[in-house]
């Protein structure tokens, strides 16, 4: 990577080493635990108690500020994924694959969530549970995705051919992201189209708007939480025979 500044490369190297990460981690971690519960607090708050009553909807849309940044950060992780795929594949990055594999847990449980508080909200709108939707097919399809890569993962006993597989799938699977997104435009369907991503102004009153966007930031702290835990659980794992580890256990000893 010699068209990095010098800096910038032995921050990045620096930052991969997997003992340098799993401390980043733990200082980390409880920072953004506090950010996480002040963003999840002021976004519940506005949007279940100070955001009016829709008109049409009533009080039965307020289920978006679960169902929308849900449905985000599962398209969001997958992204990441197939970036940490990229990195994995190019540069046999160890990191990299740790990242991917601990995200497709809870992109997987955010893709599920989106597609629960869907069915719950698509009830009362549409009259029906589901219905085999564009935007909904290709959903349950971004579910499959994270529980293939889940799958192959486990099924294969040496982690660094299980981690080159599941990058393949991962950059394979995430034509899947613009079909998602663009569902609702390309084919009729049952499906709201964009609101807070349009071009001149989002459709979506801005009482209502700001504990949406507060609740998408509390989701990606959350992620950013959770994948940490998880990534340094899969270190650990795999550096179990490293001194780095075996000196980090005598400590907690």
């Amino acid at each position: 990577m010699s068209w990095i500044p010098a800096p910038v490369s032995r921050f990045f190297h620096r930052t991969s080493s997997p003992p340098h990460f799993y401390a980043l981690a733990d200082r980390f971690i409880p920072w953004l635990t506090v950010i996480f519960l002040l963003l999840l607090g002021a976004g519940l708050y506005g949007g279940l108690y100070l955001a009016p009553t829709d008109y049409q909807q009533g009080d039965s849309y307020r289920i978006i500020y679960i169902h929308v940044p849900a449905a985000w950060m599962s398209l969001f992780i997958y992204v990441l994924m197939a970036v940490m795929g990229g990195i994995a594949l190019i540069w046999r990055m160890k990191l990299a694959e740790v990242m991917l594999i601990s995200s497709a847990p809870i992109g997987a449980g955010f893709t599920f969530v989106a597609l629960v508080t869907g069915s719950l909200w698509g009830k009362p709108m549409w009259g029906t549970w589901w219905v085999w939707d564009a935007r909904l097919t290709s959903e349950l399809i971004l579910l499959f995705l994270y529980l293939g890569v889940i799958s192959l993962y486990g099924a294969i006993e040496e982690k660094r051919a299980a981690a080159r597989a599941v990058s393949i799938l991962a950059l394979v699977g995430v034509v899947n992201i613009p079909i998602i997104h663009y569902s609702v435009q390309w084919w009729n369907t049952l499906h709201q189209g964009p609101t807070v991503s349009k071009m001149d102004k989002p459709s979506i009153h801005v009482s209502m708007l700001v504990p949406l966007l507060l609740m998408a930031a509390a989701f990606k702290f959350y992620y950013l939480i959770a994948v940490l835990q998880a990534a340094k659980l899969e270190l650990l794992k795999r550096e179990t025979t490293s001194q780095w580890v075996k000196t980090l256990l005598e400590k907690q000893a």
